[in-house]
């Protein structure tokens, strides 16, 4: 979670996420239900889908708002150091501790407490923490008596802490007392919608960090970005976002300029200047593969022509054409080719084998072969 995809008004104030797609106006619609209220608040999802961006959102919409937000990384600190960040200790509770410091529960005090992938928080922290939840009160390390305290927690996990405490990796009681509220957060590749508009948010957030004008996306980047899978969800998208910029030299961001890097299952890695390893089996010919390819895209989003094209990184009115010299039908199906007829089974077998390591920059390259 970035503060570079933390979007905020001119008053510093954190704005809803970014949200056209159903699945996160839902997100909102219930961090707007919760933020009113004292209730803890458990957001659940992938690394890099905005968590944090979340948590300050629904700090803001709450009547915490003018008190501290505090925020703890539990997996950022060895233990030994985590218990003393948050909890504090007196003077002389160890080696080192010079003087009385107050504990991130403290300094929390009337606002909120944010604690970063609690996941990570080993489990004698958690019973610990499990007593600041029930009692209201934090014991310093070193302390000899509680200190009541006031905080809102929200925690934030990218782990499944169900399945945690069936490993007995984290406790029972206190996932009960933080799962009181959860939020899943959709991965960025589940909410394709949003892409676009986030992006240019980012975008125009990031020129505004460099003092420069915000550029356009052309069509090509468009595609590409939307028929990009991001494993790093909207962190990847706000750095190659960042990258391009640097990288713009115009008034406009070419596909070249995001440097988009297909997975490492999905590379061909070359051996010399002159050889490449591709998968046995996989068909070599252009055609062939330019084939394979629309028929497993229209395949994959049940015959629309918008989507596949998407998927495979082209333009609509492309896609088009090639249907037309393909003579794939509508519905994904392949039309017998009076060029090449393909032989019984070797078209789902060679689609199979093409959706394995295809990438649409692949796809792209062939197409500037085999026009």
């Amino acid at each position: 979670m970035t503060s570079a995809a933390l979007e905020r008004d001119g008053h510093d104030v954190p704005r809803a996420p970014c949200a056209v797609s159903a699945a996160m106006r839902d997100v909102i619609a219930a961090a707007d239900d919760v933020a009113a209220t004292p209730t803890t608040v458990l957001l659940l999802g992938e690394s890099g889908t905005g968590k944090e961006v979340l948590a300050r959102y629904i700090h803001s919409k709450s009547p915490r708002s003018r008190g501290p937000w505090v925020a703890v990384n539990c997996a950022a600190l060895p233990a030994e150091l985590l218990e003393s960040e948050l909890f504090g200790h007196e003077r002389g509770a160890f080696t080192g501790a010079a003087e009385r410091r107050a504990g991130r529960i403290e300094q929390a005090d009337g606002g909120t407490l944010v604690l970063d992938e609690l996941s990570e928080l080993p489990l004698p922290l958690q019973a610990k923490l499990l007593r600041v939840i029930q009692e209201r009160e934090v014991d310093r390390v070193g302390g000899t008596r509680p200190i009541p305290v006031d905080v809102r927690i929200i925690a934030t996990s990218n782990r499944d802490l169900e399945a945690m405490v069936q490993q007995k990796l984290f406790r029972a009681d206190l996932f009960y007392r933080i799962n009181v509220f959860p939020i899943q957060l959709p991965a960025l590749r589940a909410r394709p919608d949003d892409i676009l508009p986030l992006a240019q948010r980012l975008l125009g957030e990031a020129a505004a960090r460099m003092g420069r004008l915000v550029p356009e996306l052309s069509s090509t980047a468009i595609d590409a970005l939307r028929a990009h899978s991001f494993p790093g969800n909207v962190r990847e998208l706000s750095n190659l976002l960042e990258r391009a910029l640097v990288r713009c030299r115009s008034g406009k961001i070419e596909v070249q300029e995001l440097a988009l890097t297909a997975p490492a299952h999905l590379r061909v890695v070359p051996t010399s200047a002159s050889t490449t390893h591709l998968p046995t089996g996989l068909p070599l010919d252009l055609h062939e593969l330019e084939h394979l390819a629309i028929q497993e895209a229209l395949k994959r989003v049940n015959g629309n022509r918008t989507h596949a094209a998407r998927l495979l990184g082209i333009g609509l009115r492309t896609l088009r054409n090639k249907l037309r010299l393909l003579r794939i039908a509508d519905e994904g199906e392949p039309a017998i080719s009076a060029e090449r007829p393909i032989e019984p089974g070797e078209s789902s077998r060679g689609a199979s084998q093409f959706a394995d390591f295809m990438s649409p920059a692949m796809a792209r390259a062939s197409h500037k072969e085999n026009p």
